[in-house]
């Protein structure tokens, strides 16, 4: 029988860590195994989100398939230039986000950061309710994005979870500290190393990290800082707080200049941080969304009927003139994709394997054009079965 390991197991003594840490950079990327990216810069492979206009079938699945493994034994790190072709839609949901901040501020709201000195940036928590709430029409524009779809459904599958913050770093601001992502990547070295090791490896796959770039991002502005090839390192949940880790990422870290509309992806468990904004007038804008597996928790609790209720008359607008792909992708962003935990005493699996997701009862009011009110009533009636 082959002993369970531990997190503890994975610490390693004096400069052996970075050794390790040294020899899962060392793993240069090929572009040949990536026939869908248009480069490599400073090991981050690079892909023209708009090639993808209109992508379907088995050349959908072979693009998902090389991003997942872009994101696990690759870089774990990949840009799309042009995600948002159109940055209208860009500019319209950062008129909502200012207007959020302000109002948060306002009403004397503190807002800390994860990483980073509290008050140095603004920061919206639970963007994504925010925003469904108050400008649906510019959340069903925004999240009906394709290339956002592809790289979640390529890292996590269907019926994943959608969930954003606004992180504004300031003229000025300072950098977060290198580290690595929820879930282990939000617990003290103790607290995760309590968790045995095939959690680690598994802890990765359970979210996926992004961020959208809501202005023009030069690298003095301090894009992402993130260390390519680094989710390799199998220590990293257990080491990230370590000096000589820390002046690796120092050493070795790159940042790439973003425009308007740009969306970085990375694999959670990859080392990164926002970088310092060393400008003198950019006001730093990025909606990080963090993106978690229908089998995973999210960070972050919304309430998502009444999201889905805010949202749905819009959908039912677009419903004649939007492709169903992009119909689909704003469901994905606002309702619960996934029927479990429930009461299976009160919501049976009637005729399956499980009762339908919210996300399945929005998709049969929109096919029947049934009005709000009863798709609303529909999935408040589920929402309580599930108590």
């Amino acid at each position: 029988m082959t002993a369970v390991e531990y997190g503890s197991g994975r610490r390693l003594a004096g400069d052996a860590t970075a050794r390790r840490l040294a020899e899962a950079l060392d793993d240069p990327v090929d572009l040949v195994d990536y026939p869908h990216a248009a480069e490599v810069v400073s090991e981050v492979l690079v892909y023209d989100a708009r090639d993808w206009a209109g992508i379907d079938g088995a050349d959908r699945w072979g693009l998902r398939a090389e991003l997942a493994q872009a994101l696990a034994g690759g870089p774990g790190v990949v840009l799309l230039r042009g995600a948002f072709p159109d940055t209208f839609v860009v500019d319209a949901v950062t008129e909502v986000f200012w207007r959020i901040i302000a109002e948060e501020r306002a009403a004397g709201t503190d807002v800390g950061d994860h990483f980073g000195k509290p008050g140095a940036n603004s920061r919206i928590w639970n963007a994504q309710e925010k925003l469904a709430r108050r400008a649906p029409g510019a959340f069903a524009d925004y999240f009906a994005n394709d290339p956002i779809a592809i790289v979640s459904e390529a890292w996590l599958g269907p019926a994943y979870q959608m969930t954003s913050q606004v992180n504004v770093v300031h003229p000025g601001g300072a950098a977060q500290s290198p580290h690595c992502d929820y879930h282990l990547g939000f617990m003290d070295d103790a607290t995760a190393e309590a968790f045995p090791a095939h959690v680690h490896d598994l802890s990765s796959a359970l979210t996926l990290q992004g961020g959208v770039a809501h202005c023009d991002m030069s690298v003095e502005s301090g894009p992402t800082m993130v260390l390519p090839h680094s989710q390799k390192f199998p220590w990293g949940y257990v080491g990230y707080r370590r000096s000589d880790v820390k002046e690796m990422f120092a050493d070795r870290m790159v940042q790439l200049p973003m425009r308007k509309g740009d969306v970085l992806f990375f694999n959670p468990a990859l080392l990164h941080g926002a970088g310092s904004n060393r400008s003198v007038d950019v006001e730093r804008v990025a909606n990080l969304l963090q993106v978690s597996s229908a089998f995973g928790r999210a960070m972050e609790s919304l309430d998502r009927v009444a999201m889905c209720e805010a949202v749905y008359p819009v959908l039912l607008e677009h419903a004649g003139e939007w492709p169903q792909w992009a119909i689909d992708n704003v469901i994905a962003s606002c309702a619960e994709g996934y029927p479990f935990p429930t009461n299976l005493d009160r919501d049976q699996p009637v005729g399956g394997l499980a009762p339908a997701s919210q996300a399945d009862l929005v998709r049969r009011a929109l096919s029947a054009s049934q009005p709000t009110a009863v798709m609303a009533a529909a999935i408040r009636e589920a929402d309580q079965r599930r108590i």
